[in-house]
C-alpha cells in the first residue's frame, strides 16, 4: 500500500542512518520498525504504591487492655447460669 508520512526530523535521520548503516532500503526499516513497535506491548502506566502508615493506638486513660473481655465473659457467664437454673426469660 502507497501512502503519505511525515515522520519528525529526529526520527527520519534515525531511520535513514540506519537504512545506510545495514545496506538497506528506507522501505524495509521503515516497515520493520512499525512491525516491531506494534508487535510489541503498550507500556503499563506505573500505579503509584499503595503504603500503611501506621500510628500510635494506644488506649484511653482508665482502659485496662487485659480486661477487655471481662464484661463479655460476665454476660456468657449470666446466660450460662440462667439456662441450667431453668429461669432464662427467652425460653
Amino acid at each position: 500500500m502507497r501512502t503519505t508520512l511525515t515522520l519528525e526530523p529526529d526520527i527520519a535521520r534515525s531511520l535513514q542512518e540506519r537504512a545506510r548503516r545495514e545496506g538497506r532500503s528506507f522501505k524495509d526499516v521503515v516497515n520493520e520498525s512499525l512491525r516491531r513497535g506494534l508487535a510489541s506491548k503498550p507500556a503499563r502506566p506505573s500505579k503509584k504504591r499503595f503504603t500503611v502508615k501506621p500510628h500510635e493506638g494506644g488506649f484511653r486513660p482508665g482502659i485496662d487492655p487485659l480486661k477487655l473481655n471481662q464484661l463479655n465473659d460476665e454476660i456468657e457467664v449470666e446466660g450460662l447460669m440462667e439456662e441450667t437454673s431453668g429461669t432464662n426469660p427467652a425460653r
